[in-house]
This record gives structure tokens, C-alpha cells and sequence, in this order.
């Protein structure tokens, strides 16, 4: 071997040793400006998280113990109360879904100047207390409120309809504070289908129903399974609306666990149900992942 040879194996060798050296020293500078982020993650999430799943597993008496997660099974109550709180959950979704949809599709025809301002409409209830909107629906459906009023007045019942503490008022007053968080990822992704794709289906002997559901709605999958997902997960830790709405009849886990913290004053059983939830939703996200990709889910990639 040559000295020219050997010169240049040295050379390369101290080449691949320096750039190495700087991948580390980049990668510690990148660890030390996201130091404050993660200390802050530790701090709001991952230390509280781990607190909820340690007085999880601490009794009456201030042992380790099963107990809390036992009651949950002999109990049919919690089960009650967990079918409920999916119940609704899903059920508000699909209200969603099914108002959200075409709101979005309509502003996503428009203009981008004219659209810009019917989105106003849908931003406008972000402006308002979550408390205020929901006892302004309960104003609303009550027997003696507006709702009633004007519906017997045009005839269109002779008494007073229920609409209030039940479910029917508990999926009304969630379906209207959930609503934008459907409509803004679903309104992203359809403004990011080209038109021309829809006239090309046309060009090829498509009617306009097949165009729709061939080509424009399997594209705007994801911003629908993004905005349901984060409907559905927020749905889960609802506790305003279901309180107020529901008069104690739609008892969901956050109800449960204030109910449980004011009676009892249980932090383990509160914690418990805290964790079966976390557990619970986890689980769906994961199962979410594996159906769609997840960027295209929370994202709205196309």
C-alpha cells in the first residue's frame, strides 16, 4: 500500500471522527435548548400523570392496594357510568360529523375572502365562556324557555317538550361547543383538493353524486378523522355541560369523579377511574394510529 494510500485512509478516517464529533455537539445543543420544554412536560404532565397512578393504588389506609380498581368491577355503577360517558362521547361526534360536514364543504366552495368571514361565524363561540354557553342553552331549552315558546306558538307541539336535563340538551349543548373543532381541521383539508380532479371525473363520464363520493370524500378522510378524534377525546373529560345539561341524569366520568372527591373524599377511587380513562383513550388513539396514519389524522395531510 502506497503512503499516498495510507494518507488518504487517515485523512478519511479523521473526517468520519470529526463529523461524528459535531453530530454529538449538535445533538447536545439541540437537547439544551429543548431542556425548558421537557423540564415543563415533566413538570404539567409526566410527574402529575405518574402522582394520579400512584394514589391510584393507595386504600382508606393508606396502602398499596387493588381495591379502587376492584370496586370498579363489583360495582355496575362505574360500568354505567363509563358506557355513558362513551355513549355520549360518540354520539356528540356523529352530531358533529353530520352538521360539520356539510358547513365545511359549503365554506370550502367559497371564495377564500367570502369564506374567511362565514368562518367568523364558526370562531365566534371560542370568544365566549364555556359556562356561559351552556347555561345560555340551558335558557334555551328549558320548559318555559325560547325553544318551547316559539315551538308552541307555531304550532308545532301543544306542551312543553323536555329537552333539558337529559340527554337530548347534554348532546345538544356538547354538539355546539365541539362543532369548530370538527369543521377547522376538515375545512384545512378540503381547501387542499383540487377542483380540477372533480371536473376530470366529470370529463370521464361521472355524475356528480359519483365525483363526490369516489374522489372528493375519500380526499377529505382526513381532516374528518382528525376533527373526530379530537372531538371524541374531549368529550371524554367533559364536565360543564353534562353537569348543567344533564341536571344529574348524564353522569359521565368527570361527574363521577367530582361526585366521588366531594362525598367521599377518595382520592384513590377519583384517581382510579382517572387512570381507567387515560388507559381507555390511549387505547383508541393507538387503534386510530393503526387505521389511519396518524400525521394525516391530526394533521389533515392529504
Amino acid at each position: 500500500m502506497s503512503s499516498t494510500t495510507i494518507v488518504r485512509n487517515d485523512d478519511e478516517l479523521m473526517n468520519a471522527r470529526a463529523l461524528k464529533a459535531d453530530g454529538v455537539r449538535e445533538q447536545r445543543m439541540l437537547l439544551s435548548l429543548a431542556t425548558p420544554a421537557l423540564l415543563a412536560v415533566i413538570a404539567i404532565i409526566v410527574i402529575p400523570v405518574g402522582w394520579l397512578f400512584y394514589l391510584s393504588f393507595v386504600g382508606n389506609d393508606g396502602q398499596l392496594t387493588l381495591e379502587n380498581y376492584q370496586k370498579m368491577i363489583e360495582y355496575k355503577s362505574y360500568a354505567r357510568t363509563f358506557v355513558t360517558t362513551f355513549q355520549v362521547s360518540l354520539l356528540t361526534t356523529l352530531l358533529c360529523i353530520l352538521i360539520g360536514y356539510p358547513l365545511a364543504y359549503f365554506l370550502a366552495i367559497m371564495p377564500a375572502r367570502l369564506a374567511g368571514f362565514f368562518m367568523l361565524a364558526v370562531l365566534l363561540p371560542f370568544w365566549t365562556s364555556l359556562l356561559v354557553r351552556t347555561y345560555a342553552w340551558l335558557v334555551l331549552l328549558q320548559k318555559n324557555g325560547i325553544l318551547n315558546d316559539f315551538g308552541m306558538a307555531a304550532g308545532l307541539w301543544d306542551e312543553p317538550i323536555k329537552l333539558v336535563h337529559n340527554l337530548t340538551g347534554t348532546l345538544i349543548g356538547m354538539a355546539h361547543i365541539m362543532l369548530p373543532f370538527l369543521v377547522l381541521p376538515l375545512y384545512s383539508s378540503m381547501r387542499k383538493i383540487e377542483r380540477d380532479m372533480m371536473h376530470a371525473a366529470a370529463n370521464l363520464g361521472a355524475s356528480p353524486i359519483q365525483a363526490f363520493w369516489k374522489v372528493y370524500f375519500p380526499l377529505s378522510i382526513s381532516g374528518m378523522v382528525a376533527g373526530s378524534l379530537i372531538v371524541f377525546v374531549l368529550c371524554l373529560g367533559f364536565y360543564v355541560t353534562p353537569a348543567v345539561l344533564g341536571g344529574g341524569r348524564v353522569v359521565m366520568v368527570a361527574t363521577q369523579i367530582t361526585a366521588i372527591l366531594e362525598n367521599q373524599f377518595n382520592w384513590g377511587a377519583a384517581s382510579a377511574l382517572g387512570v381507567v380513562l387515560l388507559v381507555a383513550t390511549l387505547v383508541i388513539l393507538f387503534a386510530v394510529s393503526k387505521l389511519f396514519k396518524l400525521d394525516n389524522a391530526l394533521f389533515g395531510k392529504n
